[in-house]
């Protein structure tokens, strides 16, 4: 899959194209932009939060557990030298303890989670 981004409509303002999918994103008016749509680091934080709610729920699905919703929040931002990512997950639910430690373990396996706490490589090209 690749994602593209092309200019938009407003000052600082991009489309980003996911296949068929169009998002936006834009800065903060602090920074020069209208505000029209997320900043980066708030799409990537989103990418986190979709991804534990998604990887949560098909797991419960799948082991038939009584998971009824999965509310997950994310802080983010600069801290002590580093971008730090804060996770808190809500399982609503009829579920016993073994089962939300379970899925706290399952939440911790999601694909973005992995690929966030791992190595990354970014190699650019300028055509």
């Amino acid at each position: 899959m690749q994602v593209t981004t092309t200019r938009g409509n407003d000052k600082l303002q991009y489309k980003i194209r996911i296949g068929k999918h169009e998002l936006i994103a834009d800065a903060p008016e602090a920074f020069g932009g209208d505000d029209s749509g997320p900043e980066p680091h708030d799409l990537l934080a989103a990418s986190l939060a979709a991804c534990t709610a998604l990887t949560v729920t098909m797991y419960a699905k799948r082991k038939g557990m009584q998971l009824d919703d999965v509310r997950v929040a994310i802080d983010h931002g600069q801290q002590d030298g580093a971008y730090e990512l804060r996770r808190h997950i809500e399982f609503v639910g009829q579920l016993s303890d073994e089962e939300r430690a379970r899925l706290l373990d399952i939440a911790n396996k999601c694909p973005v989670h992995k690929t966030l706490s791992g190595t990354i490589h970014i190699h650019t090209e300028a055509v």
